[in-house]
């Protein structure tokens, strides 16, 4: 039988503090946001709503890139929904949580979930946790400080000049890589991992821009590490 899952307050502040943490590799990825959202031309309201509505780094790197005047709001649109279909595994794999959610705690949860929220709180779900609240907390805590920093980034846009790829930019990115250790589960998880990192880097190589790399790899992994895990009949 499953463990019954619970949405305290206690657990919702342990995320928030969980997310403190996270805030720090944030702030140059938002900070770079907000200057590229000015540069765009975006005003100071327009940068904080898109933070606020979209709140996915890379999908708002993706759609600023490619904007133009008049703006590719189809293409925009399709290149953010690509990058973020990511999601949809996400979400399957709290399903032991997220299916007892109703209401504001699930479309709340829903609407912050990101990927330190999910790895943070996927490690302690797999741990025996059931709080829910946790995931809320991170993803609020993360919500909040990203519109922040995006704001700033676009307030300072004419002194905040980082030029592409300068080493605070790697912060994110490397949290997001100590984020993945504890979801590591030895050698069950050796080859679908492989597969991903083997088929994102053959799609960058082949000069496939962002986000095809990362959602070639994502996807692909993703359906080995389910072929895997699916069970076998026996004759």
């Amino acid at each position: 039988m499953s463990q019954r899952v619970i949405f305290t307050r206690a657990g919702f502040w342990r995320g928030m503090r969980a997310a403190l943490a996270l805030m720090p590799a944030m702030l140059p990825f938002g900070l770079v946001v907000g200057v590229l959202a000015d540069a765009r031309g975006l005003s100071t309201l327009e940068s904080a709503l898109m933070s606020a509505l979209v709140f996915a780094g890379t999908a708002q790197l993706v759609a600023l890139e490619l904007w133009a005047d008049p703006a590719p709001i189809l293409g925009a649109t399709l290149a953010a929904l690509v990058v973020n279909l990511r999601m949809a595994p996400m979400g399957a794999a709290l399903a032991p949580w997220l299916d007892r959610l109703r209401g504001w705690k699930l479309w709340g949860t829903l609407a912050t979930l990101v990927d330190n929220s999910f790895a943070i709180s996927v490690a302690d779900q797999r741990a025996g946790g059931r709080d829910a609240a946790l995931l809320l907390g991170i993803g609020f805590g993360l919500w909040v400080f990203w519109v922040a920093s995006t704001m700033v980034g676009h307030a300072f846009a004419g002194v905040i000049r980082l030029p592409a790829g300068h080493p605070v930019l790697f912060a994110s990115l490397a949290t997001m890589l100590a984020l993945m250790v504890p979801l590591f589960r030895g050698r069950v998880d050796i080859i679908p991992w492989a597969v991903a990192a083997v088929v994102a880097i053959a799609a960058h190589k082949a000069g496939l821009g962002q986000p095809w790399p990362v959602l070639a790899g994502a996807l692909l992994g993703a359906g080995v590490g389910a072929w895997r895990a699916a069970p076998r009949k026996t004759t």
